[in-house]
């Protein structure tokens, strides 16, 4: 009997986790099968989920609108350089508040941590000016530069460095290898599934942006993808077919992204909350 409610239980939760599922994966599917479809069939009453005639001439359609590969490759540009950056920058801090001791430095984290408070709205006004005083405005290293800072990554390497014993650093230590040594060749590897999750958020957070590049370029040379998307969507009318084309397009590189990332994406997220 234990057994027989032990196996209805997990199929009870495999049936709710299968449920939620279907309803999570649906809007990509249907924009996904809505990008292949006329203007008339995506706002059809009753909706059809496949489209009656594959149509890829949606995808063609959007060089009207915009410069479709130019602002790709703006986005490219800026999410790679953004994620590697940040990834080098938060590793770096999380090595010193994790393993390198001195006064307060409780304390100092405390205080980083507390950056996370502030809406990202509240500092795009002095943002825009000290990067408008710095001629950085409409430049691709003012796309780059605010988000190369995180106090979120800083904070899921540190909690997985925190896991690694102080043995292995002491014994590198006494081989002769310095600070820098001992994080690129000890510490980096290590915690590669946390990099790899830290990857996929960095990425992804940085291909959407769309609210600091709308604000920091003036040209049309160094729009971004989020930015072109919004050219889709007109005041009276909206081109819900292209805009789907659009939005699958965009969805690829973090798709492809998270594929490279995957084996050490769950782990990392699992091992960086154990102490």
């Amino acid at each position: 009997m234990r057994g027989n409610g032990l196996a209805l239980k997990n199929g009870l939760t495999h049936l709710v986790l299968a449920a939620v599922s279907v309803v999570l994966v649906f809007p990509f599917v249907w924009m996904l099968t809505g990008a292949f479809k006329n203007g008339l069939e995506v706002v059809k009453m009753p909706p059809r989920f496949l489209p009656s005639h594959w149509n890829f001439d949606n995808f063609v359609r959007i060089e009207q609108f915009f410069p479709l590969y130019r602002f790709l490759l703006n986005s490219t540009v800026v999410a790679v350089a953004t994620t590697l950056l940040q990834i080098i920058v938060c590793a770096m801090a999380a090595y010193v508040f994790a393993k390198i001791p001195f006064k307060g430095r409780q304390g100092v984290f405390l205080l980083f941590l507390t950056t996370m408070m502030i809406p990202a709205q509240v500092t795009l006004v002095p943002l825009f000016i000290l990067f408008a005083k710095t001629n950085l405005i409409d430049t691709y290293a003012g796309l780059i530069l605010p988000g190369i800072f995180s106090a979120y990554g800083t904070f899921l390497i540190r909690q997985h460095m925190l896991t690694v014993p102080n043995e292995l650093l002491e014994a590198a230590f006494i081989d002769g290898a310095s600070y820098y040594r001992v994080f690129r060749s000890v510490m980096l590897p290590l915690v590669k599934p946390t990099l790899a999750a830290l990857t996929v958020f960095a990425f992804m957070s940085s291909w959407n942006n769309f609210l600091w590049p709308l604000i920091a370029v003036n040209s049309k040379e160094l729009m971004t993808l989020p930015l072109g998307l919004s050219k889709l969507q007109g005041r009276w009318s909206t081109e819900w077919d292209v805009l789907m084309a659009g939005n699958v397009v965009s969805f690829v590189p973090i798709f492809v992204v998270y594929l490279f990332a995957q084996r050490y994406f769950v782990k990392g997220m699992t091992m960086t909350g154990i102490k």
